[in-house]
């Protein structure tokens, strides 16, 4: 993604603009001195804020007020214009906060503010040690929060990664392809940890959830106390089990580990097979074919992700890919690999110096299982991510929730889904008694393509297309019984954000 501070885009807005001047969407981009500020409107009240996101430096001005908050265009991030703080992830870190004054008909942007502290959940009964389970988006998120709202409890970070938290969309997008660095990665440096007394332990498996104890048992033997915990286990990718499968050249890709593993067996590979049109396998193909290998996808669908955006969405990702130089065998499956090829159920051999396998991934709930806790293809929460033993939270791929929107209970595995559960878990583990009502969000990156998608669509019965898919300017709208479910959207930031909001408010 394109850096975007806004410095040099817009009026000097200590020279004050005109209130006429500000758009009909309530957000103009400016900036003070070398410094972009997002001049915002709210009815009569005027606010001045750092014009880029924090999570990858989206341009606010192109997104979304909505009342006293502006959210992303790019990946949903939200931001109040008051405080600056960033009330939603993606983004964690809070946007500047400027005075504006107003004047003969103009406002003028007078002085930067100091950043506002938080408000702390109130809590009868606070408790003292917080346990979270997991070292991804979920868990990383409900640490943030816990900080963040002034939470002075020990918190037990148990991470079986030996890396700690990253940003793991990027691993089968920018930073597989070379294009950035790994210092994007990490959500925070590693004395981030330190210096907000959290107890990170990297390495570390759970091998015993004890709910009646109110204790985790670590692999060692070790036994951690807990008042309440947090499962965020997530998922782990799904292997094939075909002859030769266990070979080192098959890879999957979820951790930075495995995701450094491609990148070093890329090096010296020339031809790659993705098994899986799924995700995580375009967006590797893509990736690999930015550093130049030849790569061809197999996969059993007709259509890669027609289950997820329809046919015409399907047809051209395929399309996309087809143009980058990836040759697809669909309606086929891997049957055998041997040293340099893979076999093909229908016969074909195709040169193999590297497999890829995204075939998909299934929550991690042994732990959950062990514990007793209830499950339905997941881990079985309320609204409020409670489990069904006292005290014990899940958020993120293994958490299934009921979903006001379709009725029904859902799990998704979505990144940001899994931060924003994750910062709920948080905020209720203190007493919050804060409703989970946001609705899941995504974006998948195909070579210089972003597809944004609100909402979750298991099923339709009517796709609206507004716009040109082959044109890369689109709004697909899926309907169930004459009900909006969900939208996928290219070029069309605006239009993706305003139905979530409409989906959040059903």
């Amino acid at each position: 993604m394109a850096s975007h501070d806004g410095s040099d885009k817009g009026p000097d807005l200590s020279l004050g603009v005109m209130v006429s001047d500000i758009p009909a969407s309530g957000l103009l981009q400016g900036h003070v001195g070398e410094e972009g500020v997002l001049l915002a409107r709210h009815g009569e009240e005027f606010f001045a804020i750092g014009s880029t996101c924090t999570h990858y430096s989206g341009p606010l001005a192109e997104g979304l007020r909505d009342g006293d908050t502006v959210f992303c265009p790019w990946h949903h991030a939200c931001f109040s214009l008051r405080t600056g703080e960033a009330l939603r992830a993606p983004a964690f870190t809070p946007v500047a906060c400027w005075s504006t004054e107003q004047r003969d008909g103009k406002i003028f942007v007078v002085g930067r503010k100091g950043s506002a502290p938080v408000a702390p959940v109130a809590s009868a009964a606070a408790p003292s040690t917080i346990v979270i389970v997991g070292g991804g988006a979920a868990g990383f998120a409900a640490a943030e929060m816990l900080r963040r709202v002034a939470f002075g409890g020990r918190i037990v970070m148990l991470s079986e990664d030996d890396a700690a938290p990253v940003d793991r969309p990027n691993l089968s997008k920018d930073y597989l392809a070379g294009t950035a660095p790994h210092d994007w990665l990490p959500l925070r440096p590693e004395d981030w940890y330190r210096d907000n007394d959290i107890d990170l332990r990297l390495g570390t498996a759970v091998a015993k959830l004890d709910v009646r104890a109110r204790e985790v048992e670590l692999g060692g033997g070790e036994r951690i106390r807990y008042d309440r915990l947090l499962l965020a286990t997530g998922a782990e990718p799904v292997r094939i089990t075909v002859p030769g499968a266990d070979q080192p050249q098959v890879r999957t890709l979820r951790s930075l580990k495995d995701s450094d593993a491609i990148i070093a067996a890329a090096q010296a590979a020339r031809a790659v097979v993705v098994v899986g049109a799924s995700f995580i396998g375009l967006e590797v193909a893509a990736a690999l074919r930015t550093r130049e290998l030849n790569v061809t996808v197999v996969a059993p669908e007709k259509r890669p992700l027609e289950r997820v955006f329809g046919p015409e969405m399907g047809d051209f990702v395929r399309a996309l890919h087809e143009e980058h130089g990836v040759v697809f065998h669909l309606e086929d499956t891997v049957a055998g690999i041997e040293r340099k090829r893979a076999i093909l159920k229908s016969g074909a051999a195709l040169d193999a110096d590297l497999v890829v396998v995204g075939i998909g991934v299934r929550p991690r709930v042994a732990i959950a299982e062990q514990a007793g806790l209830t499950l339905d293809r997941g881990v079985k929460v309320n609204e409020y991510l409670e489990t069904s033993a006292p005290d014990v939270f899940a958020a993120g791929d293994i958490a299934r929730w009921p979903d006001r929107h379709s009725g029904e209970d859902i799990r998704v595995e979505h990144w940001v889904v899994a931060e924003r559960q994750g910062q709920v878990a948080a905020r209720n583990m203190l007493g919050a008694r804060e409703r989970y009502r946001n609705v899941p969000f995504f974006w998948s990156q195909h070579y210089d393509v972003p597809i944004g998608y609100v909402g979750h669509a298991t099923e339709w019965d009517t796709i609206d297309i507004e716009g040109d898919i082959g044109k890369r300017d689109c709004a697909v709208r899926y309907r169930k019984n004459g009900s909006l479910r969900a939208v996928a959207s290219i070029a069309r930031d605006v239009a993706n954000l305003e139905a979530g909001l409409a989906l959040e408010r059903v």
